[in-house]
């Protein structure tokens, strides 16, 4: 009894349970080779099925980016492609630190008796000092330190924190029903709903036109006929 040569690409993304889609913007990205075709369908063999579960591994166990795993789905075991694993395994390394930080703090906070974290809490200070970049500043207050640190951009006069075009207490601005743009409310009168005149009148003129082709209501059932 043969088996036959290879399979579709529905049967080999179900293998992986991923769906067909995701093999297609693969291949697009150069991280699976394109396959044999019959008939114009994909078909894909014992060596194509084996390459999409390496590009599984990089894109999805890995967590590799698509440029990365491109490199290493090629095949060619050179200085670049030793380059790009060992760059990538040393990303994960720094985000493992990173979870296990976050993760050391969160059982900390468990712990903390305090009611009132930001007043009563004797540590948090140094947890500020060891955990946050505030600890770059060296000043024992908060206000101390912040005002000595010039704020971002402060050179560029018109991205100034005091221009009043870029003012935090500067009104949040509405969306337009009709066309969804920004717009400001004026400081007097009735609140709006649209950014201009035309778009309330278009607005209306949608009401309009869905009323007319609304169906009519069928005739009361005591209504006469007429002769």
């Amino acid at each position: 009894m043969s088996n036959p040569p290879g399979v579709s690409i529905g049967q080999a993304a179900a293998l992986y349970r991923l769906a067909p889609s995701t093999l297609r913007w693969w291949e697009s990205q150069r991280v699976l080779p394109e396959p044999p075709r019959t008939n114009g369908r994909r078909v894909y063999t014992e060596t194509g099925l084996r390459h999409i579960g390496l590009a599984y591994l990089c894109c999805v166990t890995a967590a590799m980016p698509l440029e990365h795993a491109s490199v290493v789905t090629s095949g060619n075991r050179n200085h670049d492609w030793q380059g790009t694993v060992r760059r990538h395994a040393d990303a994960v390394e720094e985000k493992i630190k990173q979870m296990q930080s976050a993760h050391a703090y969160l059982l900390h906070l468990l712990q903390c008796p305090d009611d009132d974290i930001v007043t009563e809490c004797p540590d948090l200070d140094d947890e500020l000092m060891n955990h946050t970049p505030r600890g770059l500043v060296t000043a024992q207050s908060l206000v101390t330190a912040a005002q000595s640190i010039p704020p971002r951009g402060a050179t560029h006069q018109k991205r100034d924190e005091t221009d009043s075009q870029r003012d935090e207490k500067a009104p949040t601005p509405d969306r337009c029903t009709v066309c969804t743009k920004p717009f400001t409310q004026r400081a007097r009168g009735r609140r709006r709903k649209y950014c201009s005149r035309a778009c309330q009148q278009r607005h209306y003129r949608q009401g309009t036109n869905r009323h007319r082709r609304s169906p009519k209501p069928p005739a009361a059932a005591h209504q006469r006929k007429q002769p």
